[in-house]
């Protein structure tokens, strides 16, 4: 036996923005029967197959240390690090650390609207193209 994860949740000031920033960065949506809201205090988003969900919970306080659990993206297929890496910003991400090298390899610490951290690696193909000893470069 063993268990098997519903959804992820995030505890946040303004669950409907997170879900909107979220579904834009994953390319998940929300369930058209249920939709998400301002001012609801929970809202989800779904992947296309319905098996990964994300969920927005309101919470009075913001984000004050650094997150124990974060996401590792990785761009789908055809795009790669950098391009992605402009598109997060264009959307609303913010660049907390820059670790890529003069060399290529390496990743991005970026943090969404609430200040949560999560990471842009390099795509299976950009490793395979030019391998690396950072962390991305793990399958």
């Amino acid at each position: 036996m063993v268990a098997l994860i519903s959804h992820t949740s995030f505890d946040a000031l303004d669950p409907y923005a997170q879900s909107v920033f979220w579904g834009r960065v994953l390319g998940f949506g929300e369930d058209p029967e249920d939709p998400n809201l301002p001012g609801h205090e929970e809202c989800m988003v779904f992947s296309a197959d319905g098996r990964t969900r994300i969920l927005f919970l309101e919470v009075p306080d913001a984000k004050q240390v650094k997150n124990r659990v974060h996401l590792d993206l990785e761009p789908a297929p055809g795009g790669t690090r950098d391009e992605e890496l402009a598109r997060l910003l264009e959307i609303g991400a913010t660049v907390v650390d820059d670790r890529r090298t003069p060399e290529g390899h390496g990743w991005v610490v970026l943090a969404d609207p609430e200040g949560n951290e999560f990471c842009i690696l390099r795509t299976a193909a950009e490793r395979a193209a030019n391998p690396g000893p950072d962390a991305d470069d793990q399958d």
